[in-house]
């Protein structure tokens, strides 16, 4: 199974530590891993703020670097919504479509596309996880916590499965934390605020750890978490999950 590593480009530039822990993961689950070189932004803070119009280039340059894979996987639910709803070329249609078919978030690449629930890895601290929107509402990675429907959620069924890991049941579980993209650059206040609401459910679980699939939310998180000079960290499920023994 040939994968094509997608990394986003904020995780590449501030977080590395994620993309190698994704590749490695990918790696001891038995995928042939490749990471394109000449991958970049996917387009999508362009998109969210109203310029779509804009990322034909970012299009173009996904499609020349991710196909021929026969799955693409990335640690962040946001981008891969983004190409999954956002991916076209109007001289590579079917190029883009065969993309947009085989993204995957990586939670749930392993649960769904591997069929793997669960990870042998040892993680021994109390965690809290924090649900991300696109993840949750675009990719149905959990069950909305607003319907009247079974729970489900494809990173908890796998946090379970780590050894000591002791996860929280947090008050307010799919509340958003404010990142939003852009929201948190021209809505600083009200993004900081829901940020802040958000560490507070954490806190009241006493929590070592934040985790979470995409790390712009837990980034977010930590500016606020610094600057309250707070015990907690965050640390993306990646990490967590490559504690699997090889």
């Amino acid at each position: 199974m040939k994968i094509g590593l997608f990394i986003p480009c904020y995780v590449d530039q501030f977080y590395p530590k994620v993309g190698i822990a994704t590749y490695e993961l990918l790696q001891k689950l038995g995928c042939d891993v490749h990471f394109p070189m000449g991958q970049t932004c996917c387009g999508q803070p362009m998109a969210n703020s109203g310029y779509a119009h804009l990322t034909k280039g970012c299009d173009a340059n996904f499609i020349a670097n991710f196909s021929g894979f026969d799955y693409i996987v990335c640690p962040s639910g946001s981008c891969v919504l983004h190409v999954k709803d956002h991916l076209h070329d109007e001289k590579q249609e079917e190029k883009a479509t065969a993309i947009r078919n085989t993204v995957y978030e990586l939670t749930e690449f392993i649960t769904d596309v591997l069929k793997i629930d669960h990870i042998d890895g040892r993680f021994p601290f109390k965690v809290g996880m924090h649900v991300s929107c696109h993840g949750q509402r675009g990719l149905k990675l959990s069950q909305m916590s607003e319907l009247n429907a079974p729970f489900f959620s494809k990173p908890e069924q796998l946090l379970h499965s780590i050894k000591d890991l002791d996860l929280v049941a947090l008050t307010r579980k799919d509340e958003c934390c404010g990142f939003g993209g852009t929201f948190c650059v021209t809505e600083e206040a009200v993004s900081v605020k829901m940020g802040q609401d958000r560490i507070k459910d954490h806190e009241s679980h006493d929590v070592d750890y934040i985790t979470g699939g995409d790390m712009s939310c837990l980034m977010h998180l930590d500016g606020i978490l610094k600057r309250q000079k707070s015990r907690i960290k965050t640390i993306h499920i990646a990490e967590i999950l490559n504690s699997l023994e090889n």
